[in-house]
């Protein structure tokens, strides 16, 4: 309970952090990718905590609600890195729906917890998320906007897991001409 309770505490620091920083917009998806197993301070895919999964998922969903934005759950290499989301967001943004039903050992104790917790879940292929956690090394890059950007945390762990966070940014396009916008970068 002790161990739940400093992962709540982390995930909370680190999902402020981002949202301070990745400069959002209300309806802009967050991808979080998670291995429990690593967290745990195991190899990911080895030790898969529900637990954990539900932890993680009772503090980061709230906060993203509350400011307006929409949780994508990336699941494990075994189901090709799919995506839970909310059946709406999918339409919203058109994305291309995949038939699979997140389990712990093919898709991730964290992705279940989507699952079960989200109204109407659903599996897409993949999403181009505005910001991202990526805790345990499991490779979120492929889900983000094209241009992303490091986000600096006061911490650098969940549990014993590694944390990466990004933001996303409009590609800067023209040449030593173009003018950009400031608050953009």
């Amino acid at each position: 309970a002790i161990m739940l309770e400093k992962i709540k505490n982390e995930i909370k620091t680190a999902l402020n952090e981002l949202l301070a920083q990745a400069k959002l917009e209300k309806g802009d998806i967050v991808v979080i990718g998670c291995s429990t197993s690593e967290v745990l301070g195991k190899k990911v895919g080895t030790y898969s905590s529900v637990d954990v999964g539900r932890a993680l998922f009772e503090t980061v969903y709230p906060i993203l609600c509350d400011n307006n934005l929409h949780l994508a759950v990336q699941c494990c290499e075994h189901l090709n890195r799919s995506v839970i989301i909310e059946r709406e967001v999918a339409k919203e943004y058109c994305l291309e729906r995949v038939n699979v039903v997140p389990q712990l050992h093919a898709g991730g104790a964290f992705a279940m917890q989507a699952w079960e917790n989200f109204k109407q879940p659903c599996a897409v292929e993949g999403v181009r998320a505005a910001a991202g956690i990526d805790i345990g090394s499991v490779l979120i890059g492929m889900q983000l906007r094209p241009v992303a950007v490091p986000v600096r945390c006061e911490i650098d762990t969940v549990g014993l897991a590694r944390l990466t966070m990004a933001r996303t940014r409009p590609r800067f396009v023209g040449g030593e001409r173009a003018v950009y916008e400031d608050s953009l970068r």
